[in-house]
């Protein structure tokens, strides 16, 4: 059954969160995440190794939405037309008409993303920033809410192409998806021995929001109130990591406003009209591991981005 129009972001959460751990075992902090992407208008790319339901996470989403979904495996022959889309000429009307690619959806999936040349990957660009695709001189709007979820694989490289930084900049958060604790595996198994099955979710999940619901959603969460003392201690997080001995390269602007724009939705799923430090220091690491720029000297001692964005919030004041 849907949520009456008139309920809240807070309490919508609360539902949707509820109802995806029908499914999902597990994986609440990368649920949260996505959810919070979606309701700040962010794409999130995911990263865990093979099997750890990073697809049914994406499948949970849309179907808890009534969105329609769309999984794009990417591979290296694939080209940018067949994910955006192209023109097409028609024998019966000898005329050229629009054939929309799979990006036409309201939750995309783009499986490895990193197994496609540069050119495809970048086909994502326009999509992800403006919510609309070109082609052949015709502007298209893409479905709203829109909300790209792009996989890699974390330990297979062979065969890949890295995403450049100009495009991972372009995802709000990158969303870790590890490996379950014994108790929560034993419990994916055990609900596969009482007969669930990912790929009928229909028969598993009960549909919340309508997608014109979630967009009245997000305008909620920009009324949030941001006061001066917390955006100057955003501010000061992206400058220390500008000088992080452990950085080449640190966080943009770009990272500042994903993780404002988050910490927003974040106060109203707690319950609250405007933003706190945590809201701020909860978001950071997603915001900022996939843009930060480790230096080979810090790789070879096995610092990992996560600990370098560890130490920079360690370092930073923290407004009272």
């Amino acid at each position: 059954m849907q949520l009456r129009e008139d309920v809240t972001l807070r309490l919508a959460w609360t539902r949707l969160r509820d109802e995806a751990a029908r499914v999902l075992v597990g994986l609440e902090e990368p649920f949260e995440q996505v959810a919070i992407a979606l309701f700040s208008g962010g794409h999130i790319l995911l990263e865990g190794v093979p099997g750890t339901g990073k697809t049914l996470l994406a499948k949970t989403l849309a179907r808890l939405i009534q969105g329609e979904f769309k999984r794009v495996q990417f591979t290296p022959d694939l080209m940018p037309s067949d994910v955006v889309g192209t023109s097409v000429f028609d024998l019966a009307t000898n005329r050229f008409h629009i054939h929309h690619g799979p990006i036409f959806a309201h939750v995309v999936l783009a499986d490895e993303i990193n197994r496609a040349p540069a050119k495809t990957q970048a086909a994502l660009l326009e999509a992800m920033e403006e919510h609309q695709v070109t082609i052949e001189g015709q502007s298209s709007p893409l479905p709203a809410p829109f909300i790209v979820l792009a996989t890699q694989n974390p330990v297979e490289y062979e065969g890949t192409y890295p995403l450049p930084e100009a495009q991972l900049d372009r995802f709000q958060f990158k969303v870790l998806v590890d490996y379950r604790s014994a108790d929560e595996e034993e419990e994916v198994l055990r609900r596969h021995q009482r007969g669930f099955n990912p790929h009928r979710l229909a028969d598993e999940l009960t549909p919340l929001l309508a997608p014109e619901r979630v967009l009245a959603l997000q305008g909620e969460a920009e009324t949030v109130r941001v006061d001066d003392a917390v955006l100057g201690y955003l501010t000061a997080i992206a400058r220390a990591s500008r000088r992080s001995p452990d950085l080449v390269l640190g966080a943009s602007p770009r990272a500042s406003i994903a993780v404002l724009r988050g910490a927003r939705v974040r106060a109203v799923m707690e319950g609250r009209d405007f933003v706190l430090p945590d809201d701020v220091k909860a978001l950071v690491p997603p915001a900022y591991r996939h843009r930060v720029v480790l230096k080979p000297e810090a790789e070879i001692q096995g610092v990992t981005a996560d600990d370098a964005v560890a130490r920079i919030l360690a370092g930073v004041e923290v407004p009272r």
